[in-house]
């Protein structure tokens, strides 16, 4: 059971790295981007979960698949 949970961790890390990849490629992104020289918090903040799933989700996987 804990593998499918980092499976499903994993998968949603990486859904949230693709939404954070879109939303820092859109226009309101851009505008932020010319103003303060830096994406909206809200791609950063996509990007960052999504990173922090993906690298427990992997750790879990790569954990249950030692025990076995």
């Amino acid at each position: 059971m804990n593998r499918s949970i980092s499976i499903a961790v994993l998968a949603g890390g990486i859904l949230l790295i693709v939404f954070g990849v879109g939303v820092s490629q859109s226009v309101s992104s851009d505008i932020s981007r010319f103003f303060t020289g830096s994406p909206t918090e809200k791609a950063i903040w996509l990007l960052s979960g999504g990173v922090a799933a993906t690298v427990v989700g992997l750790l879990g996987v790569s954990r249950g698949s030692m025990r076995n």
